[in-house]
């Protein structure tokens, strides 16, 4: 067998393994519990922003985070942003300020939405998504 294809299908299938482990225990693992207790109670509106809500007067106390690839960040984003892939945010977390608001960015707003839930999951409220993202900030 050729052997990156090797590689592919024995990474596929150990993903595949960990995800039926995972489906097995998942309702009565802490991280399950903590995502029904977060979503029971957050409002409708928690954890978005929308780029009509971001005034001139926001706009100088918020720090953006652009969580598109560094190509992508290099080929244009909002003035300022700070460039953290959204699957690191978890990991860099500490790197985002705790205070004010920040909020990350994706294209169309689905990414930046994954990293924004673990973010406020992990505790950071000041955390949202720009919901329509860069293209929606664009367009405005």
């Amino acid at each position: 067998m050729n052997r990156p294809i090797a590689a592919r299908a024995l990474a596929l299938a150990s993903i595949l393994a960990l995800w039926s482990t995972a489906q097995a225990v998942a309702q009565d693992d802490p991280v399950a519990e903590a995502i029904r207790d977060y979503m029971d109670f957050a409002p409708y509106e928690a954890g978005i922003i929308l780029p009509d809500q971001i005034t001139p007067e926001l706009i100088s106390r918020v720090t953006f985070v652009d969580a598109r690839s560094a190509d992508q960040y290099r080929a244009g984003t909002i003035p300022g942003a700070l460039n953290v892939e959204w699957r690191e945010i978890p990991a860099r977390l500490d790197e985002l300020p705790d205070e004010g608001l920040v909020v990350l960015f994706c294209n169309t707003g689905s990414l930046s939405a994954q990293a924004a839930f673990a973010a406020r999951l992990m505790g950071r409220e000041n955390i949202v998504v720009l919901q329509t993202g860069i293209n929606g900030w664009m367009a405005r």
